[in-house]
């Protein structure tokens, strides 16, 4: 499929070489007239989003069943939020996002997903609030930077997410995740040099959802549910992983 099937119309502006453009459907997300909110939360796995959709937000309606990639719009006390799968790696989220993003004018974009620890003080469901994401992707290579650019979430939503947590008494951990390319790398040494780097976790995706929202002028954040440890090898059970991490999406949900 050519990456010009669906072209922006509207005049390149010094923010973003590719300015949004409200459409009715891309090759990959198809509303069928269901509108998508400002606001939209982003786990990996589309059942995920269903489980969202369906256990917090009320007159729920389905955006999107392209390739099973579930998309749902509904509000939260009120407030319309959309929420839609993602599938995995940055390339697939990447996609997704800048479709979202440059076509149906999405501003704030919250990945919600799990993680692996990569610190020892770190437990199984602690959340973690990426403030930025390391990676071992080249999808940064294509914006051409004379230097190596670090990917950061949108302070203002890292802020609101921090605070929401700890009126909640959630233990938390803000700081750099790695956004990786491998779930079975050739390296054995890899997660430790990472490790000794500080990194808190583990994770696929954020780094080029930061990237397209930092290239558009728009807000992006992730929030991920400890799901194993690197360290320990302490893990969840793959039921859990789908529906159990209640706090995560909480947190993401007061932002609305």
């Amino acid at each position: 499929m050519s990456s010009t099937s669906v072209k922006a119309e509207s005049p390149s502006t010094a923010k973003d070489p590719f300015p949004t453009m409200v459409t009715t459907s891309t090759p990959h997300i198809n509303p069928k007239g269901v509108d998508i909110a400002e606001t939209i939360l982003l786990p990996g796995d589309p059942l995920r989003a269903k489980f969202i959709a369906e256990t917090y937000l009320d007159d729920i309606r389905c955006f999107n069943e392209v390739r099973n990639i579930l998309g749902f719009t509904g509000t939260y006390r009120g407030r319309p939020v959309s929420v839609m799968g993602t599938g995995m790696g940055i390339p697939s989220i990447s996609l997704y996002s800048y479709e979202l993003i440059h076509f149906f004018g999405v501003k704030n974009l919250i990945r919600v997903g799990t993680c692996g620890a990569m610190q020892a003080n770190m437990n199984l469901y602690d959340v973690v609030i990426a403030q930025g994401a390391s990676t071992n992707s080249n999808y940064l290579h294509q914006f051409n930077l004379p230097g190596f650019w670090a990917p950061l979430s949108s302070y203002r939503l890292l802020e609101q997410a921090k605070r929401i947590a700890d009126n909640r008494s959630q233990r938390t951990h803000v700081g750099n995740v790695l956004s990786s390319d491998l779930f079975y790398g050739a390296d054995p040494d890899a997660m430790t040099k990472w490790m000794k780097m500080g990194i808190l976790a583990v994770e696929m995706e954020s780094a080029g959802l930061f990237a397209n929202a930092a290239a558009a002028g728009v807000d992006a954040l992730g929030i991920f549910t400890v799901s194993d440890h690197l360290i320990t090898n302490a893990e969840t059970t793959a039921a859990e992983r789908q529906t159990a991490f209640t706090a995560m999406i909480e947190i993401a949900l007061e932002l609305v």
